[in-house]
C-alpha cells in the first residue's frame, strides 16, 4: 500500500447559515487520483480549498507527508508542493501565459530581469507533459481548454506534489475532456497524486483509484473504484437506491410551434452574443442545444422567454410574432420556462411554497376573486402538485427557500407544466440537484414531449441532451454550427463543433 501522502483529521467548517464541512476525516495515497464525489452543496469544494489555504477550518487538523501543517493562503499551500486548479480560473485575460504563471511570486524587479528564463523553462514544461502552449499568448486569446492548461502548467511550475482539480471537465468539449484525463493518468504514473472534485459518475469509473462520496457535509465512504460501479455510487450520493436507466424517446412530431430566423441578441454588455440564428422546433419533438457554458445560449434563452430585447431578425410561437414582447404574454400564448437560475428567475425564496406555485396566476380565478387570494384553493393546488411531483417538504406553507435544490425545481417544474404548455424551454434544468431529482425531473421533460408539446431543451451536461434529445443544435460563439441527431455515436463530431469546426468543414474532410 503506498503511503499517505495528505489526511485530514476531523476537519470543520462552517458559515453563516451553514455547515459546510462535518468532521470530515479523510486520507490521500502518493500516486493515486482520488475523485472526491458529491452533489453540489456536497461540501467538496470547500474541503479542498481549506487544504489549498484559501479556507481556515474552525476545528480539526491537515498532516502533509506526516507532518502538521497551518495554512493561511494559497502561497504557503503552493511552498508546501500543493495546487489547486478551480472550477473558474484564477487568470488575468489581459497578462500571457507566463505572466500569469509567475504572477504574485517574484518581486517586480526580479520578473523583468527572468522573463526569458521564465518562457524556456515553461516551454520545457508544456512540451515535457503534452501541454502545448506559447508562453507569450495573451490569456483572452486563448480556448477554454487552453486557459486549463495553463491554470495546470503553473501548479507543475511551482513543483506541486498534490494537484487538486474542481470539476475540471465542466467547460470542456468531449475531446478536451479526454485529453484531460488521459494527462491525469499520465500524470499519475510519475508519481503526482491528484484529487478529482465531480459529480460525474463516468468520470469517477473511467479516471480514479479509490473515490470518497460526501453528503451534507460528511464523508459517507471511500470505497476502491475497482469494486464499485454508477449505481453504488448514486445511491451513497443520495442516500437511497437510484435509477439511473432513461426515458424512452417516442414522440410524434407534427406542426411548427416554434420559429427562430437570423436572431440575433446582444449580452448586458450591449456586446453580440447570439449572431444571425435561425432553427425550429415542432411539437412532438426535443430539439436540444449543446455548447460550451458562454457561447450564447443564456442570451438565447432569455430572448425566446421575452426577458432580454432582440437586436434583429424574428420570433414566431404558434404563428404568432413573439420578439420583443413581455414574459405574461407569452405564458398566456402556451409558452412556459424552466430558467438556468431557478433562485433569479424561477422562485421567490422568501416567499411559502404555496405562493411560488401561483406566480404565474396569482391575480386570476380561481385563486383570486375581486381582488382577493383564495387561500383555501391556492393551498390546495399546492399540495396536489407537490404530491404529484414528490416534493419533499414539511407543508406548503413551508418557506421555498428552505427546501433543498431538487426539490425547489421540482416546484418550478410543477408550476410550468401544470399549464400544460405548448412549448417548453429548459435551460439547465438538473443543474445542481440530486441524481434522484435529476431522474424524475428528466421524466417530466420527456412526458412533455410525448403528450404533444414542443420542448427546448440548453443543457451544458451532454449526457443529458443524448438521453433526452431528438435532435442538437451545436452553438459556437453565438452562432449553431451544425446540427445531428442526437446519438452518442456522434460524440467525436459534437465536440469538433463545440470547439468551433463547422458541420460543412466536418463534411469537406470526410
Amino acid at each position: 500500500m503506498s503511503e499517505t501522502i495528505l489526511k485530514l483529521d476531523k476537519i470543520v467548517k462552517t458559515f453563516p447559515g451553514t455547515v459546510a464541512n462535518r468532521g470530515i476525516s479523510l486520507e490521500i495515497r502518493k500516486g493515486e487520483i482520488h475523485c472526491l464525489l458529491g452533489e453540489n452543496g456536497a461540501g467538496k469544494t470547500v474541503l479542498m480549498s481549506i487544504v489549498y489555504g484559501l479556507h481556515q477550518a474552525d476545528s480539526g487538523h491537515i498532516f502533509y507527508q506526516g507532518e502538521p501543517i497551518d495554512l493561511r493562503s494559497p502561497k504557503d499551500a503552493i511552498k508546501r508542493g500543493i495546487g489547486m486548479v478551480h472550477q473558474h480560473f484564477m487568470l488575468v485575460p489581459n497578462l500571457t501565459v507566463a505572466e500569469n504563471i509567475i504572477l504574485g511570486q517574484y518581486p517586480p524587479w526580479k520578473v523583468l530581469r527572468r522573463m526569458d528564463q521564465v518562457e524556456r523553462r515553461i516551454e520545457k514544461l508544456s512540451q515535457k507533459f503534452g501541454l502545448k502552449i506559447d508562453p507569450k499568448a495573451p490569456v483572452h486569446r486563448l480556448s477554454v481548454g487552453e486557459q486549463q492548461r495553463v491554470e495546470i502548467l503553473k501548479a507543475l511550475y511551482h513543483g506541486v506534489d498534490l494537484l487538486i482539480l474542481d470539476e475540471p471537465t465542466a467547460v470542456l468539449t468531449p475531446q478536451e475532456s479526454s485529453g484531460l484525463l488521459r494527462f491525469l493518468k499520465e500524470m499519475a504514473g510519475h508519481g503526482l497524486t491528484v484529487i478529482f472534485i465531480t459529480h460525474k459518475l463516468d468520470e469517477v469509473m473511467q479516471v480514479s483509484d479509490r473515490v470518497t462520496v460526501l453528503r451534507d457535509g460528511r464523508k459517507v465512504e471511500t470505497v476502491d473504484t475497482s469494486e464499485a460501479n454508477p449505481r453504488i455510487l448514486a445511491k451513497l450520493m443520495v442516500g437511497r437506491e437510484v435509477f439511473l436507466e432513461q426515458p424512452s424517446k417516442k414522440g410524434t412530431q407534427g406542426e411548427e410551434v416554434l420559429s427562430v430566423r437570423d436572431l440575433s441578441v446582444d449580452d448586458e454588455r450591449r456586446l453580440p452574443a447570439v449572431k444571425g440564428v435561425t432553427f425550429s422546433v415542432r411539437s412532438g419533438e426535443i430539439v436540444g442545444i449543446a455548447g460550451v457554458s458562454g457561447n450564447g445560449q443564456s442570451e438565447l434563452a432569455l430572448a425566446l422567454a421575452g426577458l432580454s430585447p432582440t437586436a434583429e431578425g424574428e420570433i414566431e410561437f404558434c404563428g404568432e410574432v413573439a420578439h420583443n414582447i413581455s414574459p405574461r404574454k407569452l405564458s398566456r400564448l402556451g409558452f412556459a420556462h424552466v430558467p438556468e437560475d431557478r433562485h433569479k428567475m424561477g422562485i421567490v425564496l422568501p416567499f411559502t411554497v404555496a405562493e411560488n406555485c401561483i406566480l404565474h396566476d396569482f391575480d386570476n380565478h380561481p385563486y383570486a376573486r375581486n381582488g382577493f387570494l383564495q387561500s383555501k384553493t391556492i393551498t390546495a393546488h399546492a399540495n396536489d402538485l407537490a404530491q404529484r411531483y414528490d416534493v419533499r417538504l414539511s407543508g406548503v406553507e413551508q418557506r421555498i427557500g428552505e427546501l433543498s435544490g431538487g426539490n425547489q425545481q421540482k416546484i418550478v417544474m410543477a408550476r410550468e407544466l401544470h399549464r400544460r404548455p405548448r412549448l417548453l424551454l429548459v435551460n439547465e434544468p438538473t443543474r445542481g440537484i440530486d441524481i434522484g431529482a435529476t431522474e424524475f425531473v428528466r421524466r417530466q421533460i420527456a412526458a412533455q414531449r410525448d403528450a404533444g408539446a414542443a420542448v427546448l431543451l440548453i443543457s451544458s451536461d451532454l449526457e443529458e441532451l443524448f438521453a433526452l434529445s431528438d435532435r442538437l443544435l451545436i452553438f459556437f460563439e453565438g452562432r449553431i454550427v451544425g446540427e445531428t441527431p442526437a446519438r452518442k455515436e456522434l460524440i467525436e463530431e459534437i465536440g469538433l463543433m463545440m470547439a468551433g469546426k463547422s458541420m460543412e468543414s466536418f463534411s469537406a474532410e470526410k
